[in-house]
Formats: structure tokens, C-alpha cells, sequence
């Protein structure tokens, strides 16, 4: 988990992001920065940064159903949506990553020791790039809850994390995309630490019909807005 982010909407001073230092998260107070920022050479960072090219990226990573010899176990899905500034104009051409947790809530990593099983055909991970209309989508398998050690007998909802990426490597941003209805919302900290409502809506996908294909997949749509009063909530990766 990267570290979090607090920022506020600047048109009616409502605080819209999440929260940097919120008790019930418990290890929020351990994860961001406690020292004044200091600034880097810009030229020193673009040595290191990433360049992202339509050839780098094979369009069948954004399939994480094909990606072992088998079939995935788990409801199959469709999850697309836009990446937007503020003004609702499409950013174009950005990398888009996504992890996850498999079905049974388990993610293939070697500190995940939630005793779920492990599905030899579902690794979690994809990318793709935004289309000219600002469009990204993937086919994934719905992630299930699972139990972290935040407070007794806690369970994260179902979620995917997303990661932005622009033209350099200090412009990538981090965020989390969670399902409709998830009894799971109101008792986790997590989703809580943004204390906005409406901001916290913003996380939330919509289940879409028109996305859903016959005896395939279910759909879902998720726009990520990058800028301005309806910006995404997001993380800060300050690691």
C-alpha cells in the first residue's frame, strides 16, 4: 500500500482526498511523509523516468485472463472506463496499470499469507495505454474481500488498484477502484480516510450493461478524472 495523500477542493474548501494521518488506519501514521520536501534535479530524474510507447505495451496484457494455460477461477469481467483532466478532456496515450487479489481474495505475493488458495492460472497484474479518446480496458477476474490486521476481524472490500502514468516518472499517481454495494464500505478505514461522501462515490464503478458481454463477462465503468473539483481520490506514492 502506498502511502496516502490529503487534499482539499479548492471552489468550497471541502476536504476531497484522503486523509494523511487518520487513526483508524492504523499504519496511515507510518506511511507518509513527516519531513519537509526537498527539491530534486529535474534533469537527474529524467534520467531514470520511464518512456511508454505503444510498442512497449502488447495489447494482450490488458487481459489477465490469458495470460497461464488455464482458465482463472472467478467471476469474469470487463472493467473500461476514461482518464479525463479537468475540463473532461481525454488524456491520451497514458499507461495504465492494475493488481489485484484473485477470487479468494489472495494476492500471488510472498507476504500475502491469508490462507486462500492461490490460483496457478491468475497472476493479478495488467496494462494497456489509453486509446485517443482517453479510453482504457481491461478483462480481469472480480477480486474477493480479504482480512488484513488493521483492528480485529477486519476484511478489505473488493478492489483493484490503479496506477497512472504521464510523461514522467514523478507524474504517476495511485488509486483504488471498488464495486457497488459492498457491505464491506463503512467498515473500512481505508475507504473511510476519505471523508467525503461524494468524493468517496467517486471510487465506486458502475455496473454497465452495454460493457457486459452475452455468456462472457460482466462490465463495469470507471472514469479517473486527473484534475479539478471532481478529481479521483488518490494516493501518493512518496516511496
Amino acid at each position: 500500500m502506498t502511502a496516502l495523500t490529503e487534499a482539499y477542493d479548492a471552489s468550497a474548501t471541502v476536504e476531497t482526498q484522503t486523509r494523511l494521518d487518520y487513526p483508524p488506519y492504523r499504519s496511515s501514521l507510518l506511511r507518509h511523509p513527516t519531513k519537509d520536501l526537498h527539491h530534486a534535479d529535474p534533469e537527474g530524474i529524467e534520467l531514470w523516468s520511464p518512456v511508454f510507447g505503444e510498442r512497449d505495451i502488447d495489447p494482450l496484457e490488458a487481459d489477465l485472463t490469458l495470460q497461464h494455460d488455464g482458465e482463472p477461477i472467478g467471476e469474469r469481467m470487463k472493467v473500461t472506463g476514461r482518464v479525463l483532466d479537468g475540463d473532461g478532456r481525454p488524456v491520451r496515450h497514458q499507461l495504465v496499470e492494475i493488481w489485484q487479489a484473485n477470487a479468494g481474495g489472495r494476492y500471488v505475493h510472498k507476504r500475502d499469507q491469508h490462507p486462500a488458495a492461490i490460483d496457478p492460472h491468475f497472476t493479478g497484474v495488467g496494462r494497456c495505454l489509453t486509446d485517443a479518446d482517453g479510453t482504457y480496458s481491461f478483462t480481469t477476474i472480480k477480486p474477493g474481500p480479504y482480512p488484513w490486521r488493521n483492528h480485529r476481524n477486519a476484511w478489505r472490500p473488493a478492489h483493484i488498484h490503479f496506477s497512472l502514468f504521464g510523461s514522467e516518472f514523478t507524474q504517476r499517481m495511485v488509486t483504488q477502484m471498488y464495486f457497488p454495494g459492498d457491505p464491506l464500505f463503512a467498515l473500512d478505514p481505508i475507504f473511510q480516510a476519505i471523508v467525503d461522501r461524494s468524493a468517496r462515490e467517486r471510487l465506486v464503478a458502475a455496473y454497465d450493461h452495454d460493457v457486459t458481454e452475452h455468456e462472457w463477462a460482466t462490465g463495469y465503468r470507471w472514469d479517473i478524472v486527473l484534475t479539478g473539483t471532481h478529481r479521483t481520490p488518490l494516493e501518493e506514492d512518496e516511496s
